[in-house]
């Protein structure tokens, strides 16, 4: 079938399915953290579909990600953005106050059966879907080549003992040096590596019995911090960062002063910026495995796209028609959806499994062979009510025992003991 034919017709039904027709023109609004070149992208894909279907406008807004969900919950109604780009720890609590629209059948079922159930569940909160995945992100060990050549490294370090080896190699006091980067003031920019070497110690930040700081396998991690600082292999002064910029603690990196940090895959193209040239000698590997671990993995997190519960009817149905689009197979480059190609210009994984297979070549780079090689064993961050506040509460105990403030047996018991608090407050 012709693939506009096809849109169209999906169109079509999904208005079918809500009893709403576009007896006049519908204009949505989309809004994003992204940066302007890749705004600029979505506003392309956004003005084919408005030649495709003319009685829908879309704008585009960006708000920096800290932004991103306080703009979200306050600005509901006519005056909220439409749809919204939101990371997966927000959904619960998102669904629970009424502020997303479940998916109409058409879309909830194209969800369900062209992304891995893995990445479709956290688009779903008891069974509804709420929007259509589009990113995954998972966690590898970055490193610098030309660092570990003059160190005498000559692999990436495989477990903690290589590491911490390496960690102290590359530490060089007199050039400001450090071996390892530790985040710090970004939330989730401290807790996901320290939960990816949770999982690649054998742990988890939430099991079956809720919150599960207080295992063994935590406590290793949390001594291998203390380890890291108390060592002056990891300087925390040259950490600090945010979700937009990511701070000195990418100049520190792209500049050769630090030999070895724990990110995403998103940051391909920051990387590329800032170092040019100098890119390549950049190594990526899987996290190191602990000690009471059998194999590398890494936290994985999504991002989708939602639609406002507070929008009209009309709004609505022609958020979700853009959306079925934007994210439909063959509507981008070579097979591919438009969604994915705006992700793989930032370097970003996109998770519809179409998109993968589409775009297999791009994504066989060396970049990202370290990431491709932990998506088997990457496990979800827990999507849970009060999902933020319990990594708001980790990533505070994190930077106190960084900073030296307290010690790794503190920092497990205060971790513990807070996690408790707040899931069970919020199940209430």
């Amino acid at each position: 079938m012709n693939v506009k034919l096809h849109h169209a017709l999906s169109l079509s039904l999904l208005m079918g399915i809500s009893g709403t027709t576009f007896a006049q023109a519908v204009e949505i609004s989309y809004l994003t953290h992204w940066a302007p070149e890749t705004v600029a992208l979505l506003e392309q894909a956004a003005a084919r579909y408005s030649e495709e279907n003319p009685d829908v406008s879309v704008s585009v807004r960006a708000v920096p990600f800290g932004d991103l969900l306080t703009t979200i919950r306050s600005q509901t109604g006519s005056a909220g953005p439409t749809i919204s780009g939101i990371y997966d720890l927000w959904l619960p609590e998102l669904v629970r106050d009424g502020l997303v629209d479940p998916a109409p059948e058409a879309a909830a079922g194209d969800v369900n059966a062209a992304w891995p159930s893995g990445i479709a569940a956290a688009a779903t909160v008891d069974g509804t879907v709420y929007g259509f995945p589009n990113e995954i992100n998972v966690y590898a060990l970055n490193y610098n080549k030309a660092l570990f050549a003059e160190a005498g490294i000559d692999a990436a370090p495989a477990n903690w003992d290589e590491f911490l080896a390496a960690a102290e190699a590359l530490t060089d006091e007199s050039k400001g040096q450090q071996g390892f980067g530790l985040i710090n003031s970004w939330n989730s920019g401290v807790v996901h590596p320290f939960a990816s070497f949770l999982v690649s110690n054998g742990g988890a930040l939430i099991d079956e019995n809720g919150p599960a700081l207080d295992t063994p396998q935590a406590g290793e991690v949390f001594g291998l911090y203390e380890q890291l600082v108390s060592n002056g292999w990891s300087r925390p002064e040259m950490g600090t960062a945010d979700a937009n910029t990511t701070g000195p603690y990418l100049d520190n990196f792209v500049s050769g002063r630090t030999g070895m940090i724990v990110m995403a895959n998103w940051w391909e193209s920051a990387l590329q910026g800032g170092m040019g040239d100098n890119f390549a000698n950049v190594g990526t590997a899987p996290i190191p495995v602990g000690p009471s671990g059998d194999a590398p993995s890494s936290i994985s997190y999504s991002w989708l796209t939602v639609v406002n519960g507070s929008a009209s009817d009309a709004e609505q149905d022609a958020a979700w028609g853009f959306l079925s689009w934007l994210n439909g197979e063959g509507t981008g480059e070579n097979g591919s959806s438009a969604m994915a190609d705006i992700l793989l210009s930032m370097g970003i994984l996109p998770s519809r499994s179409s998109d993968v297979e589409a775009n297999a070549s791009a994504l066989d780079r060396e970049f990202l062979a370290g990431y491709v090689s932990v998506l088997e064993n990457a496990q979800a961050f827990p999507l849970v009510l009060g999902g933020q506040e319990f990594t708001d509460a980790i990533q505070q105990v994190l930077e106190s025992l960084e900073y030296g403030q307290i010690t790794a047996e503190e920092a497990q018991q205060d971790a513990q003991a807070d996690a408790e608090v707040i899931l069970e407050r919020a199940a209430r």
